[in-house]
């Protein structure tokens, strides 16, 4: 039986990984697990569990891999992108698990199919790398599991996703749209201007991240 639709995954940049681990622990007050790389877009990441089958991934261009042969995704190779992260790593965007994987092509990107290690799955990722939608990170990324999930074997070290913010000009459409992929209730929805906000419970208290 697939997963009931989920915040799959919260996407926190950094530019260089050897950095932006310390950082986000220090912030977050716990270790970060070891990911792996991801050969088809040139990435290395770090993970953490968030509880029900939620995790954040710190994500990173991996410098001792090969020039990937397409853009990498989150638009990590954009300007827009790299200019958001000389501060630190910081909160992207997220990843939804919808029950099933609605079929494309859409502006949520093409579906490829990856793995690494014992992981397998099927993921939009536009093909110009960009973050799907209008390229604010509000309009999730769709991801399917092929049996493992990477926090099936995450240590739980007491950290949850509270609550996700997701804020926009045009809240009705996003919350319609999301309610088509029955994500509804999954994130909160507000008006404003784009924004992304996770308040994180850690065992030093609440952290938040992103939020303008």
């Amino acid at each position: 039986m697939p997963p009931a639709p989920a915040v799959d995954h919260l996407v926190v940049a950094a530019e260089d990984l050897a950095q932006g681990v310390p950082a986000l622990e220090a912030q977050l007050g716990v270790r970060l697990a070891a990911g792996g790389r991801h050969a088809a877009f040139g990435t290395h990441n770090a993970l953490l569990a968030l509880g029900d089958a939620t995790y954040l991934e710190l994500i990173a261009p991996d410098p001792d891999a090969p020039a990937p042969g397409r853009p990498r995704w989150f638009g990590l190779d954009t300007a827009a992108v790299r200019s958001r992260l000389g501060d630190g790593p910081r909160l992207l965007h997220w990843v939804a698990r919808p029950s099933p994987l609605p079929p494309g092509p859409d502006d949520h990107g093409e579906r490829l199919r990856l793995s690494r290690d014992a992981l397998a799955w099927t993921v939009t990722v536009p093909a110009d790398g960009s973050l799907p939608g209008d390229g604010s990170g509000l309009v999730p990324s769709l991801i399917a599991w092929d049996g493992a999930h990477p926090t099936d074997t995450l240590e739980d070290v007491g950290v949850r996703l509270d609550r996700l913010v997701v804020s926009s000009p045009d809240a009705a459409g996003l919350r319609r749209r999301l309610a088509a992929l029955g994500l509804s209730g999954c994130v909160t929805v507000a008006d404003g201007p784009p924004d992304l906000r996770a308040e994180l419970r850690t065992p030093a208290g609440p952290v938040v991240l992103g939020g303008t």
